[in-house]
């Protein structure tokens, strides 16, 4: 039986740096600044710089900086954002942690990004607009957003990018996170950014969100203990997740450049009429993850399977049909999100692939 040819090796990825990481972490530990300290105001800077912003606020984790974003333009209770169902809740709970609900819209067949076309319909038609629109750039693509930033302007409704799959993804010289009004990162281990524990930022060209967002990561403070704003939790990036941020950001866009060889490959080199393939090869892209499109899915993972590769879906059930709300959204339609959700699979693509694992996925897609 041949080797596993996994969806993914965070060993891999990481064990080139650990002397490095190992170090810098006991640098950490020694200097006794443990939250909030000097390396995370340093990765701060360094990923503001990074993305062209001018602020970047560091928070634990992707979802927290997701709704501390809705809360800084003004998201709350009763109101509604406008975001897309196919993304395992992430952008769904965070609106809902503000009290407010999903107005969903749904995706371009081809991409499983926001359909600015829907998204026009779609505010055409309410009674009442949502507070915010939240556009995720699923799987490394960045979303139409000249098209959607021009909706947003025109309906004058803030516009929140979820770059939580695209760090280093760019369209005309611009950045995933320097487009809409504000942005939120995840450094989960596994994205193309990662820490080595959970970890989040929050970023910004308008220094006034930025300056709520500092308030609301630490209880809404305007001073030590003085809350001056409701709707603050406890969501602060540690000394040691941002210092190991520090050590690894000058290798993004190598690894970047190595996803998209991968992808580039598969687009190029997969051929088999069942499967339907994802655009890739533009600086809009970072790889991600590599979806393909098949009618039968489980058919399809078992084969691979048999061939002892790994296999993901990213994401088996729409928001909108999540048990959680029950009969809620029973009669909401999203077509395009609900057939994506039957038909997506995730194949091996990662900076570390080997050439020989690469290979073997191309063959066993032809062989399907």
């Amino acid at each position: 039986m041949p080797p596993l040819v996994p969806i993914n090796s965070l060993a891999r990825h990481f064990s080139p740096f650990f002397s490095e990481l190992s170090a810098a972490a006991t640098g950490a530990i020694e200097s006794g600044h443990y939250v909030l300290g000097p390396r995370v105001q340093g990765f701060e800077v360094e990923f503001a710089e990074y993305c062209g912003v001018s602020d970047c606020v560091g928070v634990a984790n992707g979802t927290d900086a997701l709704e501390l974003s809705l809360k800084a333009v003004g998201v709350g209770p009763g109101d509604k954002v406008a975001l897309c169902a196919n993304a395992a809740m992430y952008a769904t709970s965070a609106t809902l942690a503000c009290g407010a609900s999903p107005l969903f819209i749904d995706v371009d067949p081809t991409d499983g990004l926001m359909s600015p076309e829907v998204l026009r319909h779609t505010l055409a038609s309410v009674q009442t607009a949502p507070k915010a629109i939240l556009a995720t750039h699923l799987y490394g693509k960045l979303c139409d957003m000249e098209q959607l930033l021009t909706i947003a302007e025109e309906a004058s409704i803030p516009l929140i990018e979820d770059c939580a799959q695209a760090h280093g993804a760019s369209r005309g010289g611009k950045r995933a996170g320097s487009f809409g009004d504000i942005a939120s990162f995840s450094f989960y281990p596994t994205k193309n950014l990662g820490a080595l524990g959970d970890g989040g930022a929050v970023v910004t060209n308008t220094p006034k969100l930025a300056s709520l967002v500092r308030q609301l990561r630490q209880y809404g403070w305007s001073g030590k203990y003085e809350n001056s704003i409701s709707g603050g939790r406890n969501s602060r990036l540690d000394e040691i997740q941002a210092t190991m941020l520090s050590l690894l950001l000058p290798h993004l866009d190598s690894w970047n450049a190595a996803r998209r060889s991968v992808a580039t490959r598969y687009a190029r080199e997969i051929r088999n009429a069942k499967i339907r393939l994802p655009s890739v090869g533009g600086d809009d892209h970072v790889a991600h993850l590599f979806v393909i499109q098949v009618e039968d899915r489980e058919s399809f993972r078992a084969f691979l399977a048999e061939k002892c590769i790994q296999t993901e879906v990213h994401y088996p059930r729409p928001d909108h049909r999540q048990p959680c709300f029950g009969t809620l959204y029973a009669d909401v339609n999203l077509p395009n999100t609900e057939s994506a959700c039957e038909r997506f699979v995730t194949l091996p693509c990662f900076p570390e692939l080997f050439d020989d694992e690469i290979q073997r996925v191309i063959q066993a897609c032809n062989a399907y």
